[in-house]
């Protein structure tokens, strides 16, 4: 089993992935890092590549994934491995997670506005409603 911890690109990811250290060590259990590229992320990718040589096949952008992962990994001292997904971010993480037998998955919900401060944002709340493992959330 594993501890995923579901990072984006933002400030937080960090703390996605102190938790999933703190739970990793609990349990001894090693870290697979996860950044999910979204449509519009891959596109992005797609373009500017093609725009300077020619297009990223899928496992290039699974790479560049797999590396915005590790951005949010500075100073971890658990077992670890980052992990690049392409599509729908909650759904790729739940399908992620259910393929490694995750023991926890890790997220930060996003807060957009002040209204949603009382809500988590839609990428952690259908990993909450669908993981088939726990999942920890942080703020």
């Amino acid at each position: 089993m594993v501890v995923v911890a579901a990072v984006d690109r933002s400030n937080g990811a960090s703390d996605v992935v102190s938790e999933a250290e703190r739970l990793a060590t609990e349990f001894d259990e090693s870290i697979h890092v996860v950044h999910a590229l979204t449509r519009s992320e891959f596109v992005t990718l797609g373009t500017a590549n093609a725009q300077a040589d020619q297009p990223l096949n899928l496992d290039q952008i699974r790479e560049e994934a797999a590396k915005m992962a590790a951005e949010a990994v500075l100073e971890i001292d658990e077992r670890h491995e980052t992990v690049g997904l392409v599509g729908d971010p909650a759904d790729e993480i739940i399908d992620y997670a259910n393929e490694v037998t995750a023991r926890y998955v890790v997220v930060r919900p996003r807060r957009k506005s002040p209204a949603g401060k009382a809500l988590f944002g839609s990428v952690a709340q259908s990993i909450l409603l669908d993981a088939n493992c726990p999942v920890v959330t942080v703020s």
